[in-house]
């Protein structure tokens, strides 16, 4: 595989304890990470100031939060959160879900 490729079904990886997050890639521009949630894991809800984070749905279903709102993110659908907008995710399924989470630009490198 070339290094410009990823994997991100190669990175998956579950606790009982916590949500996990795999990073896959990260310059000062941006991150890439692979979130694993088992059933009832959150990442609670904050913001970014100057960050847009973008939550792409690999497996199962997440439930996010942006802003007020709180919507289902089923395999293979993407949500937004823009910079200063309250956003966090939480696995209300019985399974298993695994989410492609891209923030711009990165939060600790950027500075």
């Amino acid at each position: 595989m070339s290094e410009y490729v990823y994997d991100p079904a190669a990175a998956v990886a579950f606790s009982d304890e916590k949500m996990i997050k795999v990073n896959l890639y990260e310059s000062p521009r941006l991150f890439c990470d692979v979130y694993c949630l088992k059933p009832g894991q959150t990442q609670r809800p904050h913001d970014h100031a100057e960050n847009d984070k973008i939550y792409h749905g690999l497996t199962g279903t997440c439930h996010v939060q942006i802003g007020e709102a709180v919507i289902p993110l089923p395999a293979g659908s993407v949500a937004v959160a823009p910079a200063g907008v309250v956003h966090g995710v939480e696995n209300k399924s019985d399974e298993n879900a695994t989410l492609l989470v891209i923030m711009a630009p990165h939060p600790r490198l950027s500075a």
